[in-house]
């Protein structure tokens, strides 16, 4: 190990240059927009009906639930929501139970900075996407500083509940229309990305821009197959995107004798509800790689993934109780928002945590101003209000995936419109508070950020670079062996790619951390470049044909 690996990272300079910038949406962005406005809407539309808004914050807690697992396919969507809403469930239980409990304010803080920080390790150490925590702690931070008694408590979490079933069926309905969708647009990220890099190969000579090139189609590819794997049963439209993914493989190991037009081509036919493109085999045992590739993949233990997380579930821990107390200090009224704000800042390292913050700082003074202009008709009447409500819901979901703080413009009138629903309040005052908790949850959470260190960032590469040591050396042995056992080689293959994508995350976290070691940049470059040679030579060796065209 060289002797630069040991030195201490010093602190970078922090960007400002981009964090605003405002990128494509996403391809699914409607969905989540469109879930979120029907989970939430026949819920409130109903309590509205009754006469009873003011328990629409419990029905929010299992409405809410429709914004995750969009991108996981049905099978594993079931599973995922079925969890999310049961997690739901508990952070609303123990949140409630507290609120019952005590009312000392210097307690409910400690006890919401817990559950964010759980929530937090929880959300990242099962990769459930976007929203993330920052759901859960919104409803469990809240629900802390409701008026709550143990009575109330079961007919509270049976709102939840029962609207967090209905979150499960708008989450699962678009199967009935499109069964395979996430899988197909899995597989069509994985072509583009497979084209996107080949074009640069052709294009340009070896750069920083290309390597990115190779590793984002390399994750793509990885990303489908994840897709693939879960998707249980192996019917011929999933045999069918198995081809195309292999193909988006084949043209990552050979980019030079790959046409990247009929991988577009084929990314654009998986759109919509026709046909997947049927493509010939490419090689004689294609047919076999799905199940060897079920073989190869494995998960680790939730306790293995959690142990990595301590250093960031500690700063969202600290950063929400400090935050919470400072707001108590200033007389703030709602020290949760303060507590959320700081709980959203958390990511994988300090510039990106940064950079999460100041989004979200100019998000919610936008907002704020956005608020103070729809207040006087959100005050028209409680269907007003709830209107507005679910016309923010959707543009959240509209533009979040564009810019984060384009996202918050609407979700924080949208916070400021449910504290509402009990009854109308001065806007004044509840716009100055939002102000106070933003700055103070963005400022002492970004602090707790830089105190509490992740040194275990360096720890995780020296790990990742052994794993794809290992891998490389068992797949290179494959490779010479004059026959290798039945499935051995695409196995230990597929294990080859999965160790080089979580290198390259890895390093992309390590590398926006402060005061640790330096990360190994050179190594890392090595060590991915050999991979992805003895990847291409284990396509070879596999007898995995390219696409026709270039060669020709």
């Amino acid at each position: 190990m060289s002797s630069a690996a040991l030195s201490p990272t010093p602190a970078r300079r922090l960007p400002l240059a981009g964090v605003l910038r405002v990128g494509r949406p996403s391809d699914i962005w409607f969905k989540p927009a469109l879930s979120v406005v029907v989970a939430v809407g026949v819920p409130n539309l109903t309590l509205l009906a009754l006469g009873r808004l003011d328990l629409a914050m419990y029905t929010m807690a299992g409405s809410l639930c429709a914004l995750y697992a969009h991108n996981l396919p049905y099978a594993a969507r079931a599973r995922a929501l079925a969890w999310v809403v049961l997690g739901m469930l508990a952070s609303v239980a123990v949140a409630l139970v507290t609120a019952s409990l005590t009312s000392s304010a210097v307690v409910l803080v400690a006890v919401g900075a817990l559950l964010a920080a759980a929530q937090k390790a929880l959300c990242d150490a099962t990769r459930i996407g976007p929203p993330g925590p920052v759901i859960f702690a919104f409803i469990s931070s809240a629900s802390l500083f409701a008026p709550q008694t143990l009575g109330q408590i079961p007919g509270h979490l049976a709102l939840a509940a029962a609207a967090g079933a209905w979150a499960w069926l708008v989450g699962m309905a678009p199967g009935l229309v499109r069964p395979h969708g996430p899988e197909r647009r899995a597989t069509a990220r994985a072509l583009n990305a497979a084209a996107a890099y080949a074009e640069m190969f052709v294009e340009t000579s070896a750069s920083a821009g290309r390597e990115r090139a190779r590793a984002a189609g390399a994750a793509a590819v990885h990303a489908a197959w994840q897709s693939l794997l879960a998707t249980g049963a192996r019917s011929e439209p999933r045999r069918a995107l198995e081809r195309l993914v292999v193909r988006a493989e084949i043209a990552l190991a050979a980019p030079a004798d790959t046409d990247a037009g009929r991988l577009r081509s084929w990314a654009r036919d998986l759109r919509g509800t026709g046909p997947v493109p049927s493509v010939e085999p490419a090689s004689v045992a294609d047919e076999l790689l799905g199940v060897e590739a079920e073989r190869a993949v494995g998960r680790r233990p939730l306790a293995d993934r959690l142990g990595p997380l301590l250093p960031l579930a500690m700063r969202t821990a600290l950063g929400c109780a400090l935050a919470g107390y400072v707001s108590l200090a200033l007389g703030v009224g709602r020290p949760y928002w303060a507590i959320v704000t700081a709980a959203s800042l958390y990511q994988a390292n300090i510039t990106l945590t940064w950079s999460r913050g100041v989004q979200r700082v100019v998000g919610n003074l936008v907002g704020v101003l956005l608020f103070a202009a729809v207040a006087p008709l959100a005050h028209l009447g409680p269907a007003a209000l709830v209107l507005c409500c679910l016309a923010f819901n959707f543009g959240a979901e509209a533009l979040i995936s564009r810019n984060y703080w384009l996202g918050s413009i609407c979700v924080t009138p949208m916070a400021l419109l449910i504290t509402e629903f009990t009854g109308f309040q001065r806007p004044g005052e509840l716009m100055t508070d939002r102000i106070v908790d933003t700055v103070v949850g963005a400022l002492v959470g970004f602090a707790a950020a830089v105190v509490v260190t992740n040194r275990r960032a360096g720890d995780r590469i020296e790990n990742a670079l052994d794993t794809v040591e290992r891998a490389r050396e068992h797949t290179a042995r494959l490779i010479a062996a004059e026959r290798p056992g039945p499935g051995a080689l695409e196995a230990a293959r597929r294990g080859l790619a999965s160790a080089l994508v979580e290198l390259r995350a890895t390093a992309d976290a390590a590398a926006g951390e402060w005061w640790q070691r330096a990360v190994p940049t050179e190594r890392v470059l090595l060590a991915e470049r050999t991979g992805h040679r003895t990847l291409a030579t284990a396509v070879r060796r596999q007898g995995l044909h390219v696409l026709e065209g270039k060669r020709a």
